[in-house]
């Protein structure tokens, strides 16, 4: 009796340390595993913020901001898990003939970002950084055609109401690398401007790769080019990249003319309204599915539109062996798709105060239809169950895909704001008036001492009225030498929409995971009372028998 007991408790031992083994191990390391993806600096931004979100969840995300060129390329070489790109594949650069094809490997396209290509500058009166230039399209495209060459032509003085900048040389600021911001422009430049284009470039059609001419300075990468323009050597300087980076250090970009006769910003709100003239293509038997026509978007009459306003996408491996030598596994597939899961989604939240604008709600819902595609190529992939209008994405509203409440909600730019009148004092030197929660409660603090105040915004989400202000204490200084912000950090005051803090979300792995650590316990009692209840109940049975 004795032996069996002992060999019953020696067998239990066995199998509750194997059962604890299992249960202790953190349920995340078992669903994932560390993913790296490279592409779009345009983008680069709002991936660093959804990449610092999903950390603490045990997310492994690296990016490396190297072009979207780039991005598309490692992704042909499959030396990546993923790419980030501004534009879909070429198959050859149309104005270089540089390769551009997945080579191969299986993908789909996915609407991760919206924004627009803005225009930080660097011009200096009195020692001093002018906050307030305007260029129509058509000087903007001679800027850099090389057509205009200081800052006191008469074309920029029009452009300013009569307002005449110092006779210095503008020094264009390109990227040096295969950009999807150079794709962006160009394209812009070939459709609304080819007379200029053609006669610079030598063909009508767009590339990632800007043609070095005059004097014109190639930097690579978006940090590289603003580094360069805040500079004290950058005096003159112009260049192009997503208006994040000029936003997140108080950098004024110039305002853009559009059709309707009005100079804008890339502002959340400007780039939602704008976007919801973008063509997307809605095929999905289409290799270009979800992929945008912006030849709206360039004419849009809305007063509000800012004209350069575009998606950028991440490309995602849907093949089921990816590459043959099977890169992607069931974990790598797991931590992209709770990646994407929160990016479009909660993600969204985020991004209009670091200067990009959510995506609308149609863009949502058709990533979430791509991100199925994980499991199609692995059945071990647990994707989120859950409709796209639960994300409280302030661009929608629920129940309706058509209609963008951001768009709706976007505040008409001010009278002095039009051809022939102001130019606007810049923000922060008088203070101004927002149309919404975003607008109050950052004007001020990314300006400089000016205060604003707005009622609905996307602090609306949907329907709640939310209400901003801010105020700032200068805006964020600049070090000329090193572009560097060192001090002077205006603060945005309270505004509901939430921006800048991150929204926790359940990811779908540790949904399927989390489980383990009340199952395991309960396992293990159940199976101390089926190894030795027989044996308890045994000695009781015989206990009694020698009592009577």
């Amino acid at each position: 009796m004795k032996r069996t007991i002992l060999r019953r408790a020696a067998a239990f031992g066995a199998v509750v340390a194997l059962l604890l083994a299992a249960t202790a191990r953190p349920a995340a390391a078992a669903a994932h595993v560390r993913i790296e993806g490279t592409g779009s600096s345009w983008s680069a931004n709002a991936l660093a913020q959804w990449i610092a979100d999903v950390k603490p969840q045990g997310l492994q995300v690296v990016f490396t901001s190297l072009g979207s060129a780039a991005g598309r390329k490692d992704f042909g070489y499959q030396t990546n898990d993923f790419a980030i790109s501004d534009i879909p594949f070429q198959g050859s650069d149309p104005l270089t003939g540089e390769d551009d094809t997945p080579r191969g490997r299986p993908y789909a396209y996915l609407p991760m970002v919206a924004g627009g290509t803005a225009f930080p500058y660097h011009i200096e009166v009195g020692g001093k950084l002018v906050k307030d230039l305007r260029l129509s399209g058509d000087t903007l495209a001679k800027i850099f055609t090389n057509q205009i060459t200081k800052w006191d032509d008469p074309q920029i003085t029009a452009d300013n109401n009569g307002r005449k900048l110092p006779s210095i040389k503008i020094v264009p600021v390109l990227h040096a690398e295969g950009s999807g911001s150079t794709a962006q422009f160009t394209r812009y430049l070939v459709n609304q401007f080819p007379q200029y284009w053609q006669a610079f470039a030598g063909r009508n059609v767009p590339t990632e790769y800007y043609p070095r001419q005059g004097g014109a300075v190639p930097q690579a990468g978006s940090d590289s080019v603003m580094n360069f323009i805040v500079s004290k050597s950058g005096n003159g300087s112009i260049g192009y990249d997503e208006y994040s980076f000029a936003l997140n250090i108080g950098y004024p970009v110039a305002k853009i003319g559009n059709k309707a006769g009005y100079f804008t910003e890339p502002t959340d709100y400007n780039v939602a309204v704008s976007l919801t003239k973008a063509q997307i293509n809605n095929d999905p038997n289409s290799k270009e599915y979800l992929i945008q026509n912006l030849d709206q978007v360039y004419v849009n009459p809305d007063a509000r539109t800012y004209p350069l306003s575009s998606y950028s996408y991440m490309v995602l491996p849907t093949g089921a062996k990816d590459p043959e030598e099977k890169r992607l596994t069931t974990a790598k597939r797991q931590t992209l798709a709770d990646f994407v899961d929160y990016s479009i989604c909660a993600g969204q939240q985020s991004i209009g105060s670091k200067g990009y604008s959510p995506l609308p709600l149609n863009l949502v819902q058709a990533g979430f239809d791509q991100v199925k595609k994980l499991k199609a190529a692995d059945p071990g992939v647990e994707i989120k169950d859950q409709p796209a209008t639960s994300c409280n994405n302030p661009t929608f509203v629920p129940g309706d895909l058509t209609r963008n409440h951001l768009a709706e909600i976007a505040p008409m730019p001010q009278p002095c704001d039009k051809i022939g009148a102001g130019p606007c004092p810049p923000k922060g030197s008088s203070g101004s008036s927002g149309s919404g929660g975003t607008s109050g409660g950052t004007t001020g603090g990314t300006s400089g001492s000016g205060s604003g105040s707005g009622t609905g915004g996307t602090a609306a989400n949907g329907g709640t009225t939310g209400t901003g202000t801010g105020t700032g204490t200068d805006g964020p200084q600049i070090d000329p030498d090193t572009g560097e912000v060192v001090g002077g950090t205006g603060s945005g005051g309270n505004s509901t929409d939430a921006n800048a803090a991150a929204v926790p979300t359940d990811l779908a792995a540790f949904k399927a995971n989390r489980y383990a650590a009340v199952l395991g316990p309960v396992s293990v009692g159940l199976l101390l009372i089926v190894l030795f209840a027989p044996a308890l109940f045994g000695r009781l049975v015989a206990r009694r028998k020698e009592g009577q």
